[in-house]
């Protein structure tokens, strides 16, 4: 094994940097829905979670093999590709992050290392059977998966629980939510945490510190846990603010519900070496678990927004590091040009986070101006589509209107108005 050359510490570190968003930013995955129905108070929840990711990590490596044998020809990626992948995933994770919107790091971090070994070897480099198979198919499936497993898990919930005493089903359901999120956590190590270590993992393959086809060392394993975890500890509250109330409103029925059947989504894909995305699967989840319950709503302006974020993380990321491989081609100036335009890009970022502040403190606070409710949603959309095909009454109409309307008698006393007629 050779030594670690400075441009292989600093993709190591990047790497890292990443998985720290990466814990930040899917702390909602895990944790959203129990802090929005108060089974946990917030900083328990993230300690709880940042602790099940650590072990998580340590569960498996077949993502991680995914990443770094499986998704691109690892003979012809130079350290620097690595380097431009993992600046268009940082960036997109924090662009998502600053607006509250719950998208995939999973599928930032595959856009980003798409999309710089395009920019460096061409389009034959990235493996297409790989990618559709073992990426693009579960980023579909999974969160219909969830969302149908979710919605008929709540079904059966509400319907079993019927006749049982309302306030000890409530605590018993509380506490199967507070497993249930332990779980989707320990998945969510066992999914995200290996990304990182196939991307650190090979980055020493390119740069010939360890044998192809390795396996991540344990050193790796170790540093991506721990970052993944300092950063789910940190919280993602914009994030957790949007899944936990922005999508629809949840009981704790539905938590149940919810996570219970990502966290089997999230298990079943990381035996099976499926690098999905964990964000898709709970978002999926959480709104079949909106629409399970009778009455039940699921903000669909939300839901949109989130779709589009969505459809634009692989193609976006990819964009930023090709852009940002193009420059590393220049050499040693032109990576420390990028490294540049990452540091202060993040600190514009952060900058602009702190004017409007989401924390533990306020994370399930509702803001007047937000999204508007299910309900309110829906009487838009009827009253639009009734003002598109009924015409406007006429000058004609308007006055017979107005001439059925009773005249109303004057006031005794001149001071008091009458009430006036509502047409």
């Amino acid at each position: 094994m050779e030594g670690i050359s400075l441009i292989l510490a600093i993709v190591v570190v990047t790497a890292l940097a990443f998985d720290f968003t990466n814990g930040f930013h899917d702390t909602a995955n895990a944790m959203a829905t129990t802090i929005s129905t108060g089974a946990l108070r917030p900083k328990v929840a993230v300690a709880m979670s940042a602790v099940l990711n650590l072990v998580g990590a340590f569960l498996s490596v077949e993502v991680a093999n995914t990443i770094s044998k499986g998704l691109v020809d690892e003979s012809g990626i130079r350290p620097e590709v690595i380097f431009a992948a993992l600046v268009g995933a940082i960036l997109w994770n924090l662009a998502t992050w600053l607006v509250g919107l719950p998208s995939s790091s999973s599928h930032a971090l595959m856009g980003g290392l798409i999309g710089a070994t395009i920019a460096s070897a061409g389009v034959g480099a990235v493996h297409g059977d790989v990618l559709v198979t073992k990426v693009l198919i579960p980023a579909i499936a999974a969160p219909l998966v969830a969302g149908i497993a979710a919605m008929l898990a709540t079904r059966l919930t509400y319907r079993l629980g019927r006749k049982s005493d309302g306030k000890a089903a409530e605590k018993g359901y509380r506490a199967g939510q507070i497993a249930s999120a332990g779980l989707v956590s320990l998945a969510h190590g066992t999914n995200d945490a290996q990304k990182t270590m196939g991307v650190i993992t090979l980055a020493l393959v390119a740069g010939g510190a360890v044998a192809p086809d390795s396996d991540p060392p344990m050193w790796v394993i170790l540093s991506a846990g721990i970052a993944i975890a300092l950063g789910t500890y940190l919280g993602g509250w914009r994030i957790i603010r949007t899944m936990g109330k922005g999508l629809t409103d949840l009981q704790p029925q539905q938590g149940f519900a919810a996570q219970t059947s990502a966290a089997t989504v999230i298990l079943a894909s990381s035996h099976l070496g499926f690098s999905l995305s964990t964000t898709h699967s709970v978002s999926g989840a959480v709104m079949g678990a909106g629409l399970g319950r009778k009455g039940g709503v699921v903000r669909w302006s939300t839901a949109t927004r989130m779709f589009v974020a969505w459809g634009l993380t692989l193609p976006a990321a990819a964009l930023v590091a090709a852009l940002a491989e193009y420059v590393t081609g220049f050499g040693d100036w032109g990576t420390a040009l990028v490294a540049v335009f990452l540091v202060a890009s993040s600190a514009y970022i952060w900058k602009m986070s702190r004017r409007e502040v989401v924390d533990h403190t306020n994370v399930n606070d509702t803001d007047d101006t937000g999204p508007a409710t299910g309900a309110e949603e829906s009487a838009g959309v009827v009253t639009a589509a009734i003002a598109a095909v009924i015409p406007p009454p006429t000058a004609a109409a308007a006055e017979e209107l107005v001439a059925t309307v009773p005249a109303q008698p004057e006031p005794a006393n001149p001071d008091t108005k009458a009430p006036q007629a509502t047409v």
